[in-house]
């Protein structure tokens, strides 16, 4: 398999490092909520990007320095497709939150290094989530240094403006301001499905109408025209 690369002058930043997304199937069907629920959530604003399992380059001319976390969200940068995210094209702004879920193959060592690589390149809310456990902890900068936050549940992250609620399951909710979760891939999918069947239900009965007139010699395109 070819890995893409973008390059810089001589410096190359790979676009992969190789790893996989997930260690299982349940590891990933929760990335893939979270990232399509925040996806979903931020559809409407032009300053916020949401990416999962993008690698991010903090500093110029070190390839070596990297991280591709789970989940990740930048505000103020537009939404849309990046081969990866490198912070010096970014104007200079860091992903201010970030999510990672565990899974069986990570090892503690991994997960205290990308704590400190958040912590030194300038993430403000660190969120992790081990189903196995269950366990959800998060940190948050305040007053300027990191703290945790304890409990979790019913604690609104600043940046994100969603509330943690979690039943000591296998997953977190976030709710938004009305106290609705965000929504999943299945339920955007009906919700998209349900809107494509009334839209055709209506152009249904457009088209029935329109042969109606046309019986009865009315040229329906021409209704409506005003006299030039």
């Amino acid at each position: 398999m070819s890995t893409a690369l973008h390059t810089d002058a001589e410096v190359v930043y790979p676009d992969t490092d190789g790893e996989p997304m997930g260690d299982n199937s349940h590891q990933i069907d929760l990335i893939i909520a979270l990232y399509q629920g925040l996806t979903d959530y931020f559809a409407a604003r032009t300053d916020v990007a949401v990416h999962s399992n993008l690698i991010w380059y903090p500093l110029q001319g070190r390839p070596d320095i990297r991280r591709a976390p789970d989940v990740m969200v930048a505000f103020g940068r537009p939404p849309g497709r990046r081969r990866s995210y490198m912070q010096w094209e970014e104007d200079g702004v860091a992903p201010q939150v970030v999510f990672e879920i565990f899974a069986p193959g990570n090892k503690p060592k991994d997960l205290l290094d990308k704590f400190f690589f958040y912590e030194r390149f300038g993430v403000e809310e660190y969120y992790f989530f081990d189903p196995d456990g269950p366990t959800l902890s998060g940190w948050c900068l305040k007053d300027g240094s990191r703290e945790e936050v304890d409990p979790l549940t019913g604690f609104t992250s600043p940046r994100l403006g969603l509330t943690f609620g979690w039943d000591g399951g296998d997953f977190f909710d976030l709710l938004g301001p009305n106290g609705r979760r965000l929504r999943t891939y299945d339920e955007l999918m009906l919700e998209w499905q349900v809107e494509q069947a009334r839209a055709d239900e209506e152009r249904q009965r457009a088209d029935r109408l329109a042969a109606e007139l046309r019986k009865l010699g009315v040229d329906p395109d021409a209704l409506g025209q005003g006299t030039p």
